[in-house]
């Protein structure tokens, strides 16, 4: 969905999209990140701070409400006010009966130009996690935690059959075509290739629409365990879409591919090392 510079009007638009895939079959539903908000870590301004909520609290009530008269599991990407000057960009997870099963606070922080995220976000200190909801267990990620596949594996090792990434991302208005294609490329790529190292579904979310100077490239695409394509939105447009997955293909897929089997994990002491120097 494309977002404006009012709060509540945003979470009001999530909402009449949460009951129409709700209404197309949905069990599982998955917003942007930061859905609730443009997304306003593209300049460093003290005032952005005053969109942070808890978590729980106002807005996840509100979904909790909501799940359990739809039925379905949500998993919404907040801006949450810890304590007075900590900060997260947190993903709550609220299971179908309305539990609210917990969150994840995103590892991964950029800071690059139109995405001073360090500004506003203290690294997450939840861990990794795995959450299991009345129809699947599930990973929540958050968009530049896309680029890491040790984030997906360990996410995957803990149990996950379906990855989600709710994600921020697009391009400048200045920039060539050319360079468009490569980095959507590149952004979906990687993904895929985390189903197919891991044997998992990928479910990545995007925004779209313009924001000053950025275009969020949309793309909002699923992929199976083998890396197939099973959904991919226009870059454009605002969309709601339903797919069903068939989680015994994990095994399936498993079985035939068994890159969990053939880890060498006696073998990964350096990747702890953040660069292998040489002697």
């Amino acid at each position: 969905m494309a977002c404006v510079a009012d709060k509540q009007a945003n979470i009001e638009k999530a909402v009449a999209l949460i009951r129409e895939a709700a209404g197309k079959g949905a069990q599982i539903i998955c917003l942007q990140e930061l859905f609730a908000s443009e997304y306003f870590c593209r300049e460093e301004n003290y005032d952005n701070f005053s969109l942070a909520e808890l978590v729980p609290g106002p807005t996840t009530r509100r979904f909790q409400d909501l799940a359990t008269e739809l039925k379905v599991v949500l998993l919404a990407s907040l801006f949450e006010k810890r304590t007075k000057g900590i900060y997260h960009n947190t993903l709550a997870v609220i299971d179908a009966d309305g539990t609210f099963l917990g969150k994840y606070r995103k590892n991964h922080i950029p800071d690059d130009p139109g995405y001073y995220e360090k500004f506003y976000f203290t690294p997450g200190d939840t861990g990794y996690s795995v959450f299991c909801t009345k129809y699947a267990r599930i990973g929540g990620l958050i968009c530049w935690d896309q680029w890491y596949p040790e984030a997906a594996r360990i996410t995957s090792l803990m149990g996950a059959e379906i990855l989600f990434y709710p994600t921020a991302i697009g391009w400048a208005v200045s920039q060539p075509e050319a360079i468009n294609k490569q980095q959507y490329s590149a952004w979906q790529t990687i993904q895929r290739a985390h189903a197919i190292a891991n044997g998992v579904f990928v479910v990545s979310v995007n925004r779209t629409g313009r924001e000053q100077e950025m275009n969020f490239w949309g793309g909002s695409f699923i992929a199976d365990p083998y890396g197939e394509l099973l959904f991919e939105a226009s870059h454009e447009n605002e969309e709601v879409h339903v797919e069903e997955l068939d989680l015994g293909k994990i095994d399936e897929v498993r079985i035939h591919w068994p890159f969990l089997r053939d880890r060498r994990i006696d073998t990964y002491g350096p990747i702890l090392n953040r660069y292998i120097d040489e002697d």
